[in-house]
Order: C-alpha cells, then structure tokens, then sequence
C-alpha cells in the first residue's frame, strides 16, 4: 500500500478525520454523536482502523470491539466483535485488499489480547459488510436469524463457545411505531425527525429510545443493533431509512390492512 496507510482513529484525532463520510464537527450531529461514543468505549478496547490515501483523502474503516460491549444483539464475550467495514469511497481504491488488511490489523489485536477469535455479523445489501471477504479469511458461519442476517466467527479457541444471535421478544412492541437507534451507527440520526412527523401525520403513536449502552443495544430485536423501526410487533426496516422509504412502507402495510379487513 504504497500511497495508502492504516491509521487509527482515536478520541484525539477522529475529528479531524471523520468517519462514515460525516467530516464537519460544527455541522454534523453524526459525527458529534460518534465522537462522544468513541470516546466512551475507546478506553473499553473500541478500535477503528482508517484507510487514508494521500491523494485520495478517507477511503474506508472497520471498527471493532472487545464482544462485552458489542452493539449487536450478541453473546460474543471473550470475542474481539466486528461493528462494521467498508473500503473504495472511489472507485479506484476497491479490490485491492485493503479491506483484507484491515481484517488483518483486527485478528491481530485479538490475539494480542488473549481472544477466543473474532465474530461479526453480516448481510446482502446496504450497511452491512457481505460475508465473502471475511469466508475468504477462514471465517465460518456459526448462527442466523431473520431475515438474513448471518454471525461469522473466526475461532483461534477451538474449545471456545461458538458466538450466538440472542433471542429477543417483539411483543413489548406492540402498540404504534418505535424507532431503536444508538450513536454507534452516525446514519442513526439522519430521516429520523422526517420519519417521526410522517408517523405523526399518519396519526401513529412514535417513541424514539436512544439506546444508551452497549447492554440495551444487546437487546435490541434487530440484528443491525444499532437502528431499527417497528410497527405493531412487525420489524420494518433493519437499518436508517429515508423518509420517503418510510412513507412507501407505511402505505404498503395500509393496504394489506385493508384488503385482510375487506
């Protein structure tokens, strides 16, 4: 990586870098949001990982954390836990490994640290990393859970546990719209107060809960962990989504109401 280097992104410096595309410290909520979560669980083993090119500014990260404080609805304990990784904000900058390097800089911190092995949870589509690139590192799949949500792990521990999805209940969310987010994800905070005046219009009952530590965020009914919105018990969108996205479910979930009441 002649014209690209790893860096770490720390409470001291992330500021100056950004993270997930939010850069301005004044503008941006996201980033100051994060900013205060990185500065809460950096002292508790959070590590993000940056690729910078010197022509080519931020190009990707992967953030990962000891699996006691994971922001995923996982028993991964004694598991260095994969948050997210994405590399090639440019073009030009994906397949050429990087992202295998930063995967690299994770397995050996956890070994550094005496860890069982390192998990992470994946998904097709957007704002989870696919599975692919961490098969090819010799993860393997360990457990699923709806819709398509898989748990990888890669065991240095062979007589360790196997990391697991925990089971958490829909049925304290039955009445009206909740809207789970936590400032580990910076895309929590955006759409959200759009979304929160279309339920509003819709006349739906809304609770936002920010979610406060890594323990809420372990009990969350998602997988994504760190944002999710329910309607009457019915999970209806894993990660942020626009308002627009929102109004197009709302609309759908109204006529299949319609149509079961005919």
């Amino acid at each position: 990586m002649t014209d690209v280097e790893i860096i770490d992104l720390t409470p001291e410096n992330i500021a100056d870098y950004g993270v997930c595309g939010y850069k301005d410290v004044e503008k941006h909520l996201e980033l100051r949001r994060k900013i205060e979560w990185v500065k809460e669980y950096y002292p508790k083993g959070l590590r993000i990982k940056a690729i910078i090119s010197k022509k080519g500014g931020y190009q990707g990260m992967l953030e990962y954390i000891p699996g006691k404080y994971a922001h995923r609805p996982v028993d991964a304990d004694g598991y260095m836990f994969i948050h997210c990784l994405f590399v090639g904000l440019k073009n030009e900058f994906k397949g050429k490994g990087y992202g295998s390097s930063l995967i690299d800089e994770c397995i050996k911190d956890a070994k550094c640290a005496s860890m069982n092995g390192v998990a992470v949870v994946t998904r097709k589509g957007p704002f989870m990393a696919k599975k692919e690139i961490f098969l090819k590192k010799g993860f393997i799949l360990v457990d699923e859970t709806k819709p398509d949500f898989e748990l990888l792990v890669l065991k240095f521990n062979q007589k360790a546990a196997d990391p697991k999805f925990k089971k958490i209940s829909l049925e304290n969310y039955s009445n009206g719209l909740t809207i789970i987010r936590s400032a580990q994800c910076p895309y929590s905070v955006k759409n959200v107060n759009a979304i929160l005046e279309t339920a509003k219009k819709l006349n739906i009952k809304a609770n936002l809960i920010d979610l406060k530590d890594s323990e809420s965020a372990q009990q969350t009914p998602c997988a994504f962990g760190t944002f999710c919105i329910i309607h009457n018990k019915d999970v209806i969108s894993h990660h942020p989504i626009s308002n627009t996205r929102f109004e197009n479910i709302m609309a759908k979930r109204q006529i299949l109401n319609d149509n079961v009441f005919r």
